[in-house]
């Protein structure tokens, strides 16, 4: 017999799993003897009270042989010789994923990535990291596993209308992620972590027939009788394609341009702009915890805030515990930052981009213009003001958090995990006058919320810029397919249809699946 139970447990009890059989069979009130094992099928943290609790929902097995988690793997064809081939623009989650599903579907993926694999990778970010160079194609943001190989690797997701969050959390799993990501609250993997997965990811990908190549970069798509049948790239070659997916990130401005140049229909979308914000780890923990010292048992402490300010949102995002500010620029002169954790989440610093949201009216009245790239451009004209109030080689300029919302100079900073560095700003002046005065009231009205939170040993570094692409492809909503070019799929958040790694790989999947129906009936 199998029973399905929750239970609250201290933090000390939970990690025992004695202890754990002990209070399942006190619940079911049966001898502790009849259990012969459990799976866990959901664990989180009920911190509202003084005393923090793990809250556990086991699958227990009562008098009958007890077996692991099934971890439901894809089965995955070799289709080296398939009739089928499709283009894949980007190696982020949405294009990794998206070539799963294609080869499930017996169709051949050829994945072209601008940047390196994740090993070349790092080099890249060492010298951003300790010498500010950076390199435009290969860097935080561009490279094999996208973006979100190096920014934290955090799964959960509310778009579990757009797909099977739990088919992507096995996937991940059969490729080398911890069950553990099967049923924690807010799953995590680590930047340390994802690297490995995302290898493995790439390496079946290619023993199934499929192509993976690096330093790609898509320059043009050839189009005839508003159907596209080739992409060019920078090396001069070409790749034929029955469909080209579309997945190219975030943050690849000049496949923007390239569409807008070639009258190809793209629309400006509202995305959310502002700083990233660190406090030292033990000040988040003592307000979540309502603590002096964390139970070792516990993780370090996370928050999820939001404020109107004004009839505008300020919101958390990208909360990394015990993480690293890291440079996430892309160009020379401009200024991104962006958060990760490693596996562990054992850094003494805990921070998070506090954002607000700019509507294309917000973009419109500053620049007294509008075209599909003007969001685009705001963005970056934001990026160049905090490159110039910076200290040069992507040091960054930031201000202690009271300072900010009075407008005072910071006469010292506080000890940053940024590695570049900082140094002291006027943040009034680097970021837009709505921006500003949106962030300045939340600060303070987050202080009420999270006593201790509103405090000059947090800092703010600028900026916290690239939350969400400033631009949409759009495409119909059945087939998602762009509605100008056939067989042409915008997919992932550079399209605009995801925002992180689990919904940005449930698009690719469906994008996947419409693409193999789709030419099924051409």
């Amino acid at each position: 017999m199998q029973q399905r139970i929750t239970i609250k447990l201290l933090p000390a009890e939970a990690a025992v799993e004695s202890t754990v059989q002990q209070y399942a069979a006190q619940s079911l009130g049966i001898s502790i003897t009849a259990i012969t094992g459990y799976q866990v099928i959901k664990r989180s943290i009920d911190a509202r009270g003084r005393q923090p609790w793990i809250m556990l929902t086991i699958l227990v097995f009562v008098n009958e042989p007890f077996h692991e988690r099934n971890v439901k793997k894809i089965s995955l064809p070799d289709v080296s010789k398939a009739a089928s081939q499709v283009v894949i623009v980007g190696a982020g989650p949405a294009g990794m994923f998206a070539a799963l599903k294609l080869i499930e579907q017996g169709i051949k993926p050829v994945l072209l990535e601008r940047g390196k694999d994740v090993r070349s990778r790092r080099r890249d970010l060492a010298l951003l990291n300790k010498q500010g160079i950076v390199n435009p194609e290969s860097n935080y943001c561009f490279g094999e596993g996208g973006a979100g190989t190096y920014s934290d690797g955090k799964l959960y997701t509310r778009s579990t209308k757009r797909g099977d969050v739990e088919r992507i959390l096995n996937i991940l799993v059969q490729f080398g992620a911890h069950e553990k990501i099967l049923y924690e609250a807010h799953p995590h993997i680590g930047t340390n972590k994802l690297p490995e997965i995302i290898t493995a990811i790439r390496e079946q990908i290619v023993s199934c027939g499929g192509e993976f190549l690096f330093e790609q970069k898509v320059t043009d798509l050839l189009i005839q009788n508003n159907t596209i049948h080739a992409v060019k790239t920078a090396s001069g070659d070409t790749f034929n394609a029955d469909a080209v997916i579309l997945a190219t990130g975030h943050s690849a401005r000049d496949i923007f341009e390239l569409l807008h140049n070639k009258n190809i229909l793209i629309e400006a979308k509202p995305f959310a702009l502002g700083v990233r914000v660190e406090h030292p780890q033990s000040i988040i923990d003592s307000i979540q915890y309502h603590c002096n010292n964390r139970d070792e048992m516990l993780p370090p402490a996370s928050y999820s805030l939001v404020q109107q300010v004004n009839e505008r949102g300020v919101f958390s995002f990208c909360m990394c515990p015990g993480g690293i500010i890291a440079p996430a620029s892309t160009s020379e002169g401009e200024l991104v930052v962006n958060g990760w954790s490693p596996s562990k989440r054992n850094n003494p610093f805990a921070n998070s981009g506090i954002v607000t949201s700019v509507e294309i009216k917000d973009v419109i009245n500053f620049q007294k213009k509008h075209s599909p790239l003007s969001g685009m451009y705001f963005q970056q004209a934001v990026e160049r003001k905090a490159f110039q109030y910076g200290g040069g080689q992507f040091v960054a300029p930031a201000q202690r958090m009271v300072d900010f919302t009075q407008k005072k100079a910071s006469s010292s900073l506080p000890a940053c995990s940024y590695l570049p560095g900082i140094t002291t700003a006027p943040l009034n002046e680097v970021l837009p006058p709505f921006v500003y005065a949106s962030l300045q009231q939340a600060f303070i009205e987050f202080g009420k919320k999270m006593r201790g939170y509103f405090t000059n040993e947090a800092v703010l570094v600028a900026t916290e810029s690239r939350t969400s692409s400033p631009v949409r492809i759009p495409r119909d909503a059945e087939t998602t397919q762009h509605p100008q070019i056939k067989m042409l799929f915008p997919c992932g958040e550079g399209a605009g249809y995801a925002g992180g790694i689990v919904s940005a790989a449930m698009d690719g999947e469906r994008v996947a699946m419409n693409v193999e129906r789709l030419m099924k009936t051409a």
